[in-house]
């Protein structure tokens, strides 16, 4: 197996992410999705959690090889950003969501100089949307961003067109398509689900309102 399947594989045994077209989740957004993901349960696993770094600093090696800061999204990019500016010898800031409202204000921490070149971390990519607000900090602070690493992508529709609007690269460790194929490899769903499993990609609005009853 390739470095995506075996982390693929690595998620669903420890449940970062699990599978349910039957009986779909409700989001927070209120769309029905036949997936749940919590990357965060990665870093309770050495073996896990170090094949993710491993795969973020090969994509960044590869692709952003004049990088020079490692930044992490608050708060689950933090943890992987940490590993990968450690394996890079890089240094490391981490983002907030927002400027604290005390002190000095600030939303990132850590430091960098204008014109340095970024790479940002975080952990799941659905929209794009929470970690263009990172890259907006980033640049806001001078940095230069290169790109974006993930552990995770549903590689929806929406992802692409939000990145491709800000200028955005960005790449992840393993992907939504790869991860239902093990899964199906592995027994865990029918070839039912996994057509579901498609459709939901392809359309999730459509496939929520399919399921919404």
């Amino acid at each position: 197996m390739n470095t995506s399947e075996v982390v693929a594989e690595s998620l669903l045994k420890i449940h970062a992410v699990t599978l349910s077209p039957e009986n779909p989740y409700t989001w927070a957004s209120g769309l029905k999705a036949p997936i749940y993901t919590d990357n965060r349960l990665t870093i309770s696993y050495p073996a896990v959690r170090k094949a993710i770094y491993q795969g973020m600093a090969t994509l960044i090696r590869d692709n952003f090889p004049t990088v020079e800061v490692i930044a992490g999204t608050a708060t689950a990019g933090i943890p992987h950003a940490a590993w990968v500016g450690q394996s890079l010898k890089k240094p490391m800031i981490y983002v907030r969501s927002k400027p604290k409202d005390h002190g000095q204000g600030k939303q990132i921490e850590g430091v960098i100089e204008r014109g340095q070149r970024v790479v940002v971390i975080d952990d799941l990519i659905s929209t794009g949307g929470s970690v263009l607000k990172a890259v907006k900090a980033v640049r806001e602070a001078g940095g230069r961003v290169l790109g974006v690493v993930s552990v995770f992508t549903y590689e929806l529709p929406a992802a692409d067109n939000n990145m491709g609007a800000a200028g955005v690269k960005y790449y992840s460790v393993t992907n939504y398509s790869t991860l239902i194929n093990v899964a199906m490899r592995n027994h865990l769903i029918s070839a039912e689900h996994l057509e579901s499993l498609k459709k939901w990609r392809e359309s999730p609005a459509l496939w929520s309102q399919e399921h919404n009853n």
